[in-house]
């Protein structure tokens, strides 16, 4: 079997023998329906839990748009326009429109970034910012404990408008809807605050009526309320093949089920090597964001067997936090121990690297230096098909399982 794995913008190739391959996961097929800006505009044409967006929204009202950052997949040149098409129906002028680049703790924008995801048009017509973590306003506590911090210029809208794709987070069960707030848009203290919750019951992949950190985000959302969403479903080739407008919850619901229809793939057993792309730019631009597919990953892998990570890591580690703690420690066992008696954003990555690593070997495909590969506890090569032959000559069975959007697809046992 010859199969080519994204990486980077670019793809690496990989053969593996016939009678080692347990199977490639990719998405389950889909049902004949609308796509691309079609899908949008039918979605905001039929909102779930709320009227049209035109409805709502008043001339004279000052609208914040909140949307992703450059880290994440979310065609935000796309989705903006038909948001701003309502909101020009509704009599709302482009000078009362505020579209922010939701940051969350992660490095800002430069201004071709920021035309990039906002489109000329958009860029051109509307105020277009980052978030900032350290202007924000207080505007209470949740019954967890997380202080609601929210970016100023979002808290003193009249109105919030969260744009978002859905795929599975490894602690917020899922992304989107509400998420676009908190983190999003919020302080250093309120995300590390909601983070530190990763270490409870119920906060893992695929789950949302049990989450502690899903929970918590979606009170902040009480406090600083959200009047719309717009949230895509992407395919593997980051096209729109799903769309959900609405309520802050019950659409994003709706979203949450129509992924799991997509992207949950079933799996006879698990398998002894595991090769996973983070499914190629901007999904594997660091290691801080290719994590992501690491621990998908690990539902597939058996005890004691290989996963690679095939992900580009072209800025390197992606997080100062996330560095420092990768290169205080002496082995995983120190990150795991830290993070429960010292929480800290940046740490809990590495200490999720290191959860996946007490259960198998981790080999890393990638850009970065062999010694900082080295220092998260991974196995570095620059080749993929050099990475599996070794880790199969490392294993007496190899039954491998191939995850090409490792960053999106969940498997189940």
């Amino acid at each position: 079997m010859h199969i080519e794995l994204k990486y980077g913008k670019s793809s690496l190739p990989l053969i593996v023998k016939d009678s080692d391959l347990a199977g490639i996961l990719m998405p389950n097929a889909l049902t004949a329906h609308t796509t691309g800006i079609d899908e949008l505009r039918r979605a905001m044409e039929n909102p779930i839990g709320t009227g049209r967006l035109k409805t709502i929204v008043k001339p004279g009202e000052k609208v914040a748009i909140i949307t992703s950052d450059i880290t994440r997949p979310v065609p935000s040149n796309i989705m903006l326009p038909v948001v701003l098409e309502e909101l020009e129906e509704a009599g709302v002028s482009r000078d009362d429109i505020t579209v922010v680049f939701a940051l969350g703790s992660h490095r800002k924008h430069t201004e071709a970034e920021k035309r990039h995801l906002a489109g000329d048009r958009v860029y051109e017509t509307c105020r277009c910012i980052d978030s900032d973590p350290s202007d924000c306003v207080y505007a209470g506590t949740t019954s967890f404990g997380t202080p609601v911090d929210v970016f100023r210029p979002v808290y003193e809208a009249n109105r919030r408008i969260c744009l978002g794709n859905i795929e599975y987070h490894y602690f917020a069960g899922y992304s989107g809807g509400a998420k676009a707030l908190m983190p999003g848009v919020s302080s250093l203290r309120a995300i590390q605050a909601n983070h530190s919750k990763m270490l409870m019951e119920g906060a893992r992949t695929g789950e949302l009526s049990a989450n502690p950190i899903r929970l918590d985000i979606e009170e902040a959302a009480g406090l600083v309320p959200i009047d719309f969403i717009l949230n895509v479903v992407l395919d593997e080739n980051k096209q729109i093949v799903k769309a959900v407008a609405g309520h802050h919850i019950k659409a994003h619901r709706a979203g949450c089920d129509f992924l799991d229809s997509f992207y949950k793939v079933k799996i006879k057993e698990r398998a002894d090597i595991v090769v996973a792309s983070a499914g190629g730019y901007p999904k594997d631009i660091n290691l801080y964001q290719a994590q992501k597919a690491l621990d998908n990953a690990a539902h597939a892998v058996k005890p004691g067997g290989a996963i690679i990570l095939v992900a580009s890591c072209s800025e390197g580690y992606g997080s100062e936090v996330f560095k420092r703690w990768i290169e205080s420690a002496v082995a995983p066992e120190d990150l795991t121990e830290g993070i429960r008696k010292r929480f800290e954003l940046g740490g809990h990555k590495a200490a999720a690297i290191a959860k996946v690593k007490a259960m198998c070997d981790i080999y890393l495909v990638s850009d970065m230096p062999e010694d900082m590969a080295r220092k998260a506890f991974m196995k570095p090569y620059s080749s993929l098909q050099k990475a599996y032959d070794d880790a199969a000559g490392s294993l007496r069975e190899r039954k491998t399982i191939i995850m090409p959007y490792g960053g999106s697809t969940l498997p189940v046992v």
